[in-house]
């Protein structure tokens, strides 16, 4: 029998360096125009106790019933990875009191990592998949949500997409949204038995699940229901109407879509999705961003009342988006120098050079699989080098080295010593041969 061959996990994928290049600048793109929002980033667990995700996703959500990879350490803790961002930030926020009055308000912070849900994989969607999201505490302002929604909108730009449209509604209030469940009930249960099982199961709990079902009958069924912003409270539309105006303010295109429901339970007031046209692709509309806000998250783990409002942005689909409309993601980086060693003797001298190459910030590579001169310039053309030093025995004994811009062929003898107290003067002297 040969030996096994091990697979990673379905669902999971390998980023190899030509990838994680790309992934890094995208995460690096995220980093600078966050900044500028005053976004900071924050590092939380890749898994947190069960009922972290049960309060703040809510009982009936797919997320919860159905997608999360829960189990019981060896204490007998019901844990589980996180299927999302925002809860693990919102405890964060409550155990380190980062709602104290000497905090500054609103908090804001962002993060960036990889989150778990078992569920079908395809092209996009993975059980391993990675978030950017961000989420800011403290305020109620409506001028708020107009620039979370912007900055989502200026990040993907500064990507290079431009065909966007933003897709806006509202959940009201609390008293809003019981007036809306229960004329949604009341529309839904002469239906009751044409939905589908699921949703026959969400109707009395979260009824408004039942707008966000993928089933098609659902869907049948749903398209005429009442909408929401019919039901909203008189400070619930002035809010909504602010919104508007601040968006059309800052110039930005957006559609209301009153059918539009986010996948958790915890979302009140706006709501938002992001989408850009994916015709590279053969799909039209798809959403790459959603969010919106969360006054009752706080509160629901243990800390004081407070607002809250943040988006998240699916990594694998957005980098397979930048892929196909072919915009500018970053190659891997020519070396600067290639050091070519010719004879035992040269071993320690070559070893010192790279490093003090390395030590001048440019990078520097050499061999390290005793190959024959020819060998060591295939290497260092494969690694599209823009310098090769060259050190032999005679150069050794000379104290000098054969440096060679690759690009012009240009080569010429210099002092050993130069390498290591003026390796900067060398390449400017190399850049005045060229022009």
């Amino acid at each position: 029998m040969g030996k096994k061959a091990f697979q990673k996990p379905k669902g999971t994928a390998d980023l190899l360096p030509s990838d994680s290049l790309k992934w890094h600048y995208v995460e690096e793109t995220a980093r600078l125009l966050f900044s500028d929002y005053q976004y900071h980033e924050i590092r939380t667990p890749l898994f947190e106790n069960y009922e972290i995700f049960s309060r703040s996703a809510g009982d009936t959500s797919d997320v919860v019933t159905k997608e999360m990879y829960d189990f019981y350490d060896k204490g007998n803790r019901h844990i589980a990875l996180r299927p999302e961002g925002t809860a693990g930030v919102v405890r964060a926020y409550v155990e380190n009191k980062l709602y104290a009055p000497e905090e500054v308000k609103p908090y804001k912070a962002f993060y960036i990592g990889p989150m778990f849900r078992y569920e079908r994989p395809q092209a996009g969607r993975m059980r391993q998949f990675h978030q950017i999201g961000v989420e800011a505490f403290g305020s109620e302002s409506p001028a708020l949500d107009a620039e979370v929604i912007a900055m989502a909108v200026d990040f993907f730009q500064m990507l290079g997409l431009t065909d966007l449209k933003v897709a806006i509604n509202s959940l009201g209030d609390a008293t809003s949204r019981a007036n809306y469940r229960q004329a949604l009930i009341d529309y839904l249960e002469p239906h009751l038995t044409e939905l589908s099982s699921d949703s026959q199961i969400r109707l009395y709990k979260n009824p408004l699940r039942v707008l966000d079902s993928k089933d098609e009958k659902d869907q049948a069924l749903v398209a005429n229901a009442p909408s929401i912003l019919a039901y909203l409270t008189p400070d619930a539309k002035t809010r909504w109407e602010k919104l508007q105006a601040y968006l059309d303010a800052l110039g930005l295109d957006y559609e209301i879509d009153s059918s539009m429901v986010r996948g958790l339970d915890y979302y009140n007031h706006t709501i938002f999705e992001i989408m850009t046209n994916m015709q590279e692709l053969g799909r039209g509309w798809t959403t790459i961003s959603g969010g919106g806000r969360y006054n009752g998250l706080v509160e629901a783990l243990g800390g004081p009342k407070t607002s809250g409002i943040g988006f998240a942005i699916g990594l694998e689909r957005l980098m397979l988006l930048l892929e196909s409309v072919q915009a500018p993601l970053p190659e891997a980086e020519p070396i600067d120098f290639y050091v070519v060693n010719i004879g035992e003797e040269t071993d320690i001298e070559a070893l010192k050079l790279v490093q003090a190459i390395r030590s001048y910030g440019y990078s520097a590579e050499r061999d390290y699989l005793d190959r024959k001169p020819k060998g060591q310039f295939k290497a260092a053309d494969r690694l599209h080098a823009r310098f090769v030093l060259t050190l032999g025995p005679d150069e050794l004994e000379k104290q000098q080295i054969n440096l060679k811009k690759l690009e012009t062929g240009d080569e010429q003898k210099v002092e050993l010593l130069k390498v290591y107290t003026a390796l900067p003067d060398l390449v400017e002297m190399e850049k005045g041969v060229e022009n």
